[in-house]
Order: C-alpha cells, then structure tokens, then sequence
C-alpha cells in the first residue's frame, strides 16, 4: 500500500478544536435520526443474496463525498474507473477534499456531506463517530445486508464502538488471514544499485562493521554518488524510526504483553550511532536531512544514491522504473542489508486492521441507502477488480490460470507515458476501500521494477495490531505531551545523527530522556498499557 497517510499530520491543538466543535453538532436532532428514518419503498426490496446495487430502481443518484485529505484529486466520472462506477450505480459523485480546518469547519457549520472520510483512527472525530455518523449494520439490515457478505467480520470488530455498534469502514484494513496468507507486499526495502554492489563485491552489510566499511567502500569507487540514502526526514523521521526497527526485529511489548520502548531498544540504538558514524565519515550527507519529498523523488529517478532504506517503496515504483529504463543492467536490488545485532528476525510491518483512511455515512445523508451500496460495490470483489485492474477487455485479460494480466498496450502506456495512463484509466489509484487482498488476483509482472523487491519480502511481514492506536485520545492534556515528546524525538533523532562524535550522541540521546521524564511520559505509558490490554481482549488473545 501507498505509505501517502505521512502527508497528514493531525495537531493536537486542531484536534482538541475539532473536539469542541464536534460536541456542538452532537445534538438532539442529529442524534435522533436513524437508518430506518430513511425509506426505499418503491425502489427494491432488500435480499441478502445480491448487493442492493444491482436491485435499486431510482436513477440519476447523488451523494457529496468529503475526503479529509487535501492533497488527493479525483474528478469523478472522467476517468475509467469512475466512470464505471458511475455506470453501474447510476450515481454521480461530488468530491471534496480539504484538510483539519475545513472539516472542522463542516461540523460546526451544523451539516455535513453524505460520506465523510478521515485519515486518523484516533481523531476527535473518529472518537465521536457516533454522535454524526450511521451504524453500518443498521445501514446493511434496512437496505443492504449484502454488505456484511463482502466486509471483513473482524475489521467491523475492530471498528465496533463502545454502544456495541460500527460506524466507519477502512481502506486497506488487513485482517489476521490476510497476513498468514501474505497478500500484503512488503513496503520497506533496503537496495542498492547492481553496478555498485557488483564493484564492492556484493559484501554482506549485516553487522555495523561490515554496514560502515561498504559506505567507505561504495564512497572510494563511485564518489559522485551518495552512499547512503533514506526517505525525507524533514517533517517525520521517516525510515529511520519504526521502519528500521521493525527492519531489524525490535520487540512490539515485552514478555509481559506490557508497551516495549522501541525507541530506547539497544539493538536500534547501535544501528543509529552505527548511521551517526557513517554520517562522520561523510557518507550520509546533510542534504538527505534537508530534502524535501519532490527533491528526494528526483535523486530516486536519477539514482542519485547508491544504497537506500526505502520505506513506502511501492510509491517509488514509477521513478524507480524510470531509473532502470534509463540505465538498463543497473536496476536497484534488494538485499538483506542491517540485520539484528541480538538475532531478531524483521518484523516488518504492513497496515493493520484499523487501515488507513475510515470512511462513513454520515447522519445527514440524503440516500443513507445509495451510500452503504456504494460501500459494498467498492468492498466488492467486482469493485476491487475495477479499481485496481479496470475492464476486462478494455484494461486487462484473464489468463489461462484465471489469473489477471494488464493488456499489454496498458503496460506499455504506463512505463512510456505514466501521467497519460494515470489521468485516463486510474488504475490502483482509486484508493477508497482498496485491499491488498486484491493483489492475489494479478498474475505476477515480468519486467516490474518492484517485483523483485516484493518476492524478497514474503514470510517478512508481522501484524502489529498490538500496538495499533494506543496513543493518548485527542484533546487529553496527556495527548499534548505525547505530541510534544514526539516532535522532541523528530529534533533528537536528526540531532543524534548528526553529532560530531559518541559523545554528542548520548548526550543528545540523554536530553531526549529527561524531556520526556519531564513531560507526563509515566501517565502517557499506563495509558499505552491500558490500550494494549483493550486490543488483547478485541484480538482475543489471552483465549
């Protein structure tokens, strides 16, 4: 999946303003209306043995769609795959986007869209989906109970609020099967150019040692490249933080099922003075601690680094393919890169059950039934093909093992001209209730700059439901410590790779420890504790 949730950072101030202005709009006349207010009679009759869609009678369907994200662009219906949509549902789609203050905005305004997509499992408006959204089991009961066919039982569990009730469903919710069955393809990699790992003499870059010495060795034979690189850390600390300890296997709780302070792990504290050394030895440049993200996305397209920690590679795909287009038999490689100084396995993480992106039907809309049929279309086999591959005939053909393979015009279209196929087609970009589930379906690419970075990746990936949402709830005074103390770890980390020497690292790393001791980081942890003990108990895990 797209790693593109780092583009949206919720504040706790706006959270704490979207906190007030959600207990505005929470009153008795919203809180009145129900699913069963809303009537299709005369239009079909509901039968849980077809998706509603296919029985609704009523033409020339609208419903606002609002997407809290201000930096996505759909034009519905110009595009195949909304179009298709468009076709098939007889409903035309206004999007809106924006960002914090535009929803806040809409809540305190009194009325809200049809459908409202969040970005923040623990936002304000996530916590009181309730007071402003539609149960999505009243939702499929009254209109289309074919949605509980196709929507995963334990993503609704996940979801259910404390009345018992679900009100929002996720893109990209993966679910315990999918991840035993390796659906999810890896979205972190360590690689590194052939050409440079053939003329240091593919070396292992396993142990710290042996990690510094490749840096000094790639910096001798290729000194107009730069040695190592890593995702922007300008606004986050990008790959440097849970993707790297997740890279080499540090623990998500302790024996005793209690919050495990991955920051402070010995293991990701070497490998972090290991980086600060090869940093000293100018093999880490300071522009990587400065580019933004267009300015890194050049140097990916241009091979500009000769190894990279990618994480959210399968955004990088196009550049990296552009790469090797250009530069035929010096494609990047994966390789097994830093390992665990301790032993531990990777553990690498893909999106869990919350997903990314929660999408409702809120207590405003128009046609509550025309949006749950929405919701099963898109959740829909059916509407993960269409979302993901196209048409049939049109996009894609079925081989001879039912496997799905885009026409080899697409392909081509989409490596020659990548912005034309985008703007036509959409495919994989429509990424509202998208599943990675859905990738079982394709039959594996041949000339696919992230196919080797995938293959490497199965049996790598280890749910981290555990620790899913457990940070202090939006608008608490222990919220605005917790985003304190991580903007403080952002500084320190970059700080800390950037020191002059060990000395000015633990030092740093010291001050880092005091600022949280001095910032509630005690009452921060007993609620970490008391969150992981709720998902045991949604997880079943103590059964």
């Amino acid at each position: 999946m797209v790693k593109m949730k780092k583009k949206i950072v919720m504040g706790a101030g706006i959270l704490a303003l979207a906190s007030l202005t959600l207990a505005a709009c929470g009153g008795k006349e919203k809180e009145a209306k129900k699913a069963s207010d809303f009537s299709i009679e005369g239009r079909y009759e509901v039968d849980a043995t077809k998706p509603a869609w296919q029985l609704d009678t009523k033409k020339d369907n609208k419903l606002t769609w609002y997407i809290n994200a201000d930096w996505l662009k759909l034009d519905w219906g110009q595009d195949m795959v909304t179009a298709k949509i468009k076709e098939d549902l007889n409903l035309d789609v206004e999007i809106i986007t924006g960002d914090d203050t535009k929803l806040n905005t809409m809540f305190s305004g009194g009325e809200l869209p049809d459908i409202v997509t969040l970005t923040d499992f623990n936002s304000a408006a996530a916590k009181k989906a309730n007071t402003w959204a539609l149960p999505l089991d009243e939702l499929a009961k009254n209109f289309d109970p074919y949605f509980n066919e196709v929507a995963a039982q334990e993503t609704l569990n996940w979801f259910t609020m404390d009345d018992g009730k679900t009100y929002g469903y996720p893109n990209f919710s993966n679910t315990t099967q999918d991840y035993k069955d390796n659906i999810m393809p890896v979205n972190t990699n360590f690689i590194i150019r052939k050409d440079v790992y053939d003329a240091i003499g593919q070396p292992k870059l396993d142990t710290p040692e042996n990690f510094r010495q490749a840096m000094k060795d790639i910096s001798a034979k290729f000194p107009d490249l730069v040695p190592f690189g890593f995702n922007p850390v300008v606004d986050n600390t990008g790959a440097l933080e849970k993707p790297l300890q997740d890279w080499i296997g540090v623990p998500l709780e302790t024996e005793d099922g209690e919050f495990y302070d991955r920051n402070l792990d010995e293991d990701y504290l070497t490998w972090l003075k290991t980086i600060n050394e090869v940093y000293q030895d100018g093999n880490v440049v300071d522009d990587s601690f400065a580019d933004d993200g267009p300015t890194f996305d050049e140097k990916v397209k241009s091979g500009k680094y000769a190894t990279m920690l990618l994480d959210g590679i399968s955004g990088q795909g196009g550049r990296l393919q552009e790469f090797n287009n250009a530069n035929p038999g010096n494609e990047y490689l994966p390789i097994d890169g830093p390992q665990s100084t301790k032993g531990n396995e990777p553990t690498l993480n893909a999106t869990g059950l919350s997903g990314w992106m929660i999408n409702y039907v809120s207590k405003d809309a128009k046609d509550p039934a025309k949006a749950i049929q929405l919701f099963t279309y898109l959740i829909s086999e059916q509407g993960q093909i269409l979302t993901k591959f196209g048409i049939e005939g049109e996009t894609f053909q079925y081989t001879a093992d039912n496997k799905i393979e885009i026409l080899p015009e697409i392909q081509q279209l989409q490596l020659e001209k990548p912005e034309e196929a985008s703007k036509k087609y959409r495919l994989t970009e429509f990424l509202l209730f998208s599943h990675d589930r859905t990738n079982l379906l394709a039959a594996p690419k041949k000339d696919f700059s992230l196919k080797k970075m995938q293959e490497w990746g199965v049996g790598k990936l280890k749910p981290h439901f555990i620790i899913e949402n457990i940070k202090p709830e939006a608008g608490t005074a222990e919220a605005r410590s917790f985003e304190q103390i991580e903007k403080n770890w952002h500084t320190s980390l970059i700080s800390m790779l950037r020191s002059k020497d060990s000395k000015e690292f633990d030092k740093k790393l010291d001050a880092y420890k005091k600022f949280r001791e001095d910032n509630s980081w005690d009452d921060i942890l007993k609620i970490q504790n008391e969150n992981m003990a709720k998902n045991r108990e949604k997880l079943d895990l103590d059964k």
